[in-house]
């Protein structure tokens, strides 16, 4: 797992407003791989085959794509693409639906609107930022809880479950940059007693 924090949306979410009788709809949600992103642009799409546009983009890595559907080049598209781009997010995806109004906009009436709608969608959204932690499982016997606990409690660490039996096991996943210190402090104050077992990765706020 990269190191990198991960910048994305904080939901799917969506927004409208009316500019000149058409109607704008963006849709926002976060996404973990360009295919996803490609579904959700299917999927809204199908639930709004009747609209004479559904213009989209997205950035997942180094996948970034955008679509005007039909309106005029760049003014769609690209709009939307820079919002995206200008709220810092990876893995996410846009989609502005219109139903046209029967009054014309002209290009920059269309890039305004556009770039609103995605604007509005991300804000109804949220910008969240995660951080990467390693999964893993301490099992220590009584003796020791207290002393795993002191170093749990030092560090920045989340607890996901505890199971006592003959012996303790915990579910944790400690904040990555922090990972191999807080393996090599269990094993010396233990006297290499305690190795935590990796059992994943994951971003987490």
């Amino acid at each position: 797992m990269a190191s990198e924090n991960l910048t994305t949306l904080g939901k799917e979410a969506s927004a409208e407003f009316t500019e000149k009788k058409s109607v704008f709809i963006g849709y926002a949600r976060p996404v973990s791989s360009a295919q996803e992103a490609e579904d959700f642009i299917l999927q809204i799409k199908k639930k709004h085959a009747d609209a004479r546009h559904n213009v989209s983009a997205y950035i997942v890595g180094n996948a970034v794509r955008y679509s005007d559907d039909g309106e005029p080049k760049g003014t769609g598209g690209v709009p939307v693409l820079e919002i995206l781009k200008k709220s810092g997010v990876d893995g996410a995806v846009i989609v502005v639906t219109r139903y046209f109004g029967g009054i014309l906009l002209g290009a920059p009436g269309l890039v305004r609107a556009y770039s609103r709608a995605a604007a509005m969608a991300v804000e109804e959204a949220g910008v969240v930022t995660y951080r990467p932690y390693t999964e893993c499982t301490v099992t220590c016997d009584y003796a020791l809880y207290d002393r795993l606990l002191y170093d749990i409690g030092r560090r920045t660490v989340i607890t996901d479950g505890t199971d006592f039996g003959g012996a303790i096991t915990l579910r944790l996943a400690v904040l990555t940059e922090e990972y191999d210190a807080f393996a090599k402090s269990l094993y010396s104050m233990t006297n290499g007693k305690l190795i935590p077992k990796k059992t994943g990765e994951r971003f987490d706020a």
